[in-house]
């Protein structure tokens, strides 16, 4: 009896001594997995920095079409980082600020380059300050950006990444630029019209309201199949044409806020006559 019962003791002794030793175990999982989830974003932020190094030195080299594909997929990883970082809840001040450090050469520099040296060749001076106040607004647009309240149902003024998504879709359409004072003239006033949209007041929506979720899940994935398709086979008109929705979103909205706030006091003022 005496032995049966220093066994039992000895048993629950075991137990509180392996207890720390497997809840350590289990700890540092944990711990790792979190770190590693907290470099996931910041590892498609740096693949958004690489991919504008590469379209800047493709514009250099006279390699425009790679340039404008390279812009888009910096489109698509800028897009990724926010929905990782956001889906695990890991978003830091470190991320934000290299993100906009990135978004700076990838949708700053890489597309004024492409704007001076493919959309408006040849025009000196002209071409250097199109360029360089795309950027300009564009730096302006971020810096705007990173001290407002973040609303994530629309954005103040265009984003870069889709006016620099615009630019690209542009060169990936047209390819080699057409000859003739028309296409340079429409191409400038595209880039001044980009410009002032960014630094604009102009309500877009946010895409960070995209929902993923288990609701709507097929729905989901057969858009985005859809989607996939027709950049796959259809890139140029595909490209584009979401680049241009985006864009007239935009002003389509500013149009409505103009015809609510400055034509229909003018109707119900009529009514009120009427009644009278």
């Amino acid at each position: 009896m005496a032995g049966a019962v220093f066994w039992l003791a000895g048993t629950r002794n075991r137990k509180v001594q392996t207890k720390p030793r497997v809840s350590g175990k289990i700890l540092k999982r944990p711990q790792k997995l979190r770190r590693s989830v907290y470099l996931l974003p910041s590892a498609f932020t740096v693949g958004n920095i690489f991919a504008g190094f590469f379209a800047v030195t493709a514009t250099l080299n006279g390699r425009y079409g790679s340039a404008a594909i390279a812009i888009g997929i910096a489109v698509v990883l800028d897009f990724t980082d926010g929905y990782v970082a956001r889906l695990a809840n890991v978003t830091t001040d470190f991320g934000s600020q290299l993100d906009s450090l990135a978004d700076v050469i990838s949708f700053g520099i890489a597309p004024a380059l492409l704007i001076y040296t493919w959309g408006l060749p040849g025009l000196g001076k002209f071409a250097s300050f199109s360029a360089f106040f795309f950027l300009m607004c564009g730096a302006t647009r971020l810096a705007r950006f990173n001290i407002q309240l973040k609303d994530l149902k629309h954005f103040a003024g265009l984003p870069i990444p889709a006016a620099a998504g615009f630019v690209a879709a542009t060169v990936h359409l047209f390819g080699t630029p057409p000859e003739g004072q028309i296409f340079t003239i429409g191409f400038a006033g595209v880039t001044y019209l980009l410009s002032f949209l960014m630094i604009s007041t102009v309500r877009y929506p946010s895409l960070k309201r995209v929902n993923l979720g288990r609701g709507k899940s097929h729905l989901n994935v057969l858009l985005l199949a859809l989607l996939v398709a027709g950049v796959i086979w259809y890139s140029q008109p595909v490209l584009m044409a979401l680049a241009g929705v985006y864009l007239c979103t935009g002003l389509a909205s500013r149009a409505h806020q103009f015809v609510k706030f400055h034509l229909r006091p003018a109707e119900f003022s009529t009514e009120e006559l009427k009644i009278d």
